[in-house]
């Protein structure tokens, strides 16, 4: 099937690692112009090296960029769009917030999470909107997590704001709809990164288990038996903002395994 992303401007915000990197790498298979945004420089040059030259792809270029300044979303999103023609893909992705318990939690520690992973989301979508209403068109995809569907244990600042996502998603698909932008929300279950790692290393290391065992009882609890592979979860990121899809907006998707029970 032809997605129709060859020559496309695609915006992947957290791309230096991940879930992004995995992402923009499979745009950048089906011949898109890719931008990438992070903080690290230096992990940002190698990324881009690294897709360049496992896909052949030369149109593929990075902002630095922390998503909690709105001066550094701005400047990404005009780099695209100078560079690339107008924007017509923008990945919307940042890191988690702590883990932690109610009593844990500062008023600061609340303010850094919203700013982080829900008003950065807010912000990008702003800077990307008039390019993608001027070329007719877009696709806004929202990572999250499958704390959508099923809230995570000792992950509260993320279950808070991850559902404030989906509720942006959700208005939004209503007030674009008329200017054929489509915006959606994927959540993850358990990829395989490093942020995974990390706190499947914490709750072994609260349990008194060591990393191993602790993931072979997690893996026993999904259905398909194993932790998914970045480039599974970063396909379904494609899909549904690419040429392929051009009804579907306002939804949620889970890429789990099967882990998440709730309908």
């Amino acid at each position: 099937m032809d997605l129709g992303l060859t020559g496309k401007s695609v915006i992947v915000m957290a791309g230096s690692k991940g879930l992004g990197k995995a992402t923009a790498l499979e745009f950048a298979r089906e011949g898109a112009k890719v931008v990438i945004g992070s903080r690290n420089t230096a992990e940002l040059e190698a990324t881009v090296s690294e897709i360049k030259e496992e896909t052949g792809n030369s149109d593929i270029s990075y902002q630095a960029c922390d998503v909690t300044q709105p001066g550094d979303i701005q400047k990404l999103v005009a780099y695209a769009a100078e560079t690339n023609g107008g924007v017509d893909v923008l990945i919307n992705n940042a890191g988690g917030p702590p883990a932690g318990g109610f009593d844990q939690f500062t008023d600061e520690d609340w303010q850094k999470a919203y700013e982080l992973n829900l008003l950065s989301y807010i912000r990008a979508i702003r800077e990307v909107l008039p390019h993608m209403r001027e070329g007719g068109s877009g696709h806004i995809l929202n990572f999250a997590s499958s704390s959508i569907k099923q809230t995570l244990d000792n992950l509260l600042l993320s279950n808070t704001f991850r559902a404030g996502i989906v509720g942006l998603a959700k208005s939004l698909s209503q007030e674009f709809s008329k200017d054929n932008i489509l915006i959606n929300t994927l959540g993850p279950g358990r990829i395989a990164t490093d942020r995974v790692a990390e706190l499947d290393q914490m709750r072994a290391d609260k349990l008194g288990k060591s990393y191993e065992e602790l993931r072979s009882t997690t893996e026993k609890g999904i259905p398909m038996g194993r932790y998914g592979r970045p480039d599974e979860f970063a396909k379904q990121a494609v899909f549904l903002c690419s040429g392929a899809n051009t009804y579907v907006t306002g939804q949620t998707l889970l890429v789990d395994g099967g882990l998440v029970k709730a309908l």
